[in-house]
């Protein structure tokens, strides 16, 4: 004789729950491989960085400074003669801008110098090192300097987002805002599978405990 296994039907409710579990899953999931693939390098980048920044003092490195010294032509000494009313800090004439930007080839930034009676004196900081920029008013010399601490250093200063500017700012809000997306997205499906998992939840409040207790035991 023929037997046929009879499989029993689900309860009513079940099929809708399963059915919203699929699609909550299928959801995290998407979010999570698309924040993933978002903040994948930048969090390699993150990660690298800080060990390097936890371990900057052991890191050998050789600053290596440039100097360049130049004239001003003389039809551009007239506006930066000295005035009674001159204010403690303005920006660059445009055309001694302009000129200075071609003559030492970079890209001066519009920020403002500090002018005094004697000199003009601009500030150039710069992720992985530093610069300025050095005006003789009477006399119209230019003094350059530019110090470069290395690829080490300036990706440290690009973790930290140190002179590094509005646009770079605004993609550590993104990158960050990605990372946030990613760990939650990560939290919620660590939830739907713990059930299947003994140790999910002991291991996640693992990485909790033990910074705190570091914080706790060893910061003061």
């Amino acid at each position: 004789m023929n037997t046929r296994s009879i499989t029993s039907a689900q309860p009513p409710s079940a099929a809708p729950a399963a059915s919203s579990r699929a699609y909550w899953l299928k959801t995290l999931h998407q979010w999570h491989w698309i924040s993933s693939a978002l903040c994948l390098i930048g969090m390699l980048l993150f990660a690298f960085t800080g060990i390097t920044l936890n371990h900057a003092a052991d890191i050998p490195s050789t600053p290596v400074v440039q100097n360049k010294v130049l004239e001003l032509p003389e039809d551009l000494r007239a506006a930066l003669a000295v005035k009674d009313d001159e204010p403690g800090n303005a920006a660059l004439p445009p055309a001694v801008h302009a000129w200075l930007s071609a003559a030492l080839d970079l890209s001066l930034p519009a920020s403002e110098a500090e002018w005094s009676p004697e000199d003009i004196y601009l500030s150039l900081p710069r992720p992985g090192g530093d610069a300025w920029l050095r005006i003789e008013r009477e006399t119209g010399g230019v003094e350059y300097e530019r110090t470069d601490r290395g690829w080490i250093s300036y990706l440290n200063d690009l973790h930290k987002g140190r002179h590094t500017g509005l646009a770079w700012k605004w993609f550590l809000d993104i990158f960050s805002l990605a990372c946030l997306v990613f760990a939650i997205t990560g939290l919620f499906i660590l939830k739907f599978h713990a059930a299947a998992r003994p140790t999910t939840w002991p291991m996640v409040g693992a990485g909790l405990v033990i910074p705190l207790l570091l914080v706790i035991l060893f910061i003061h």
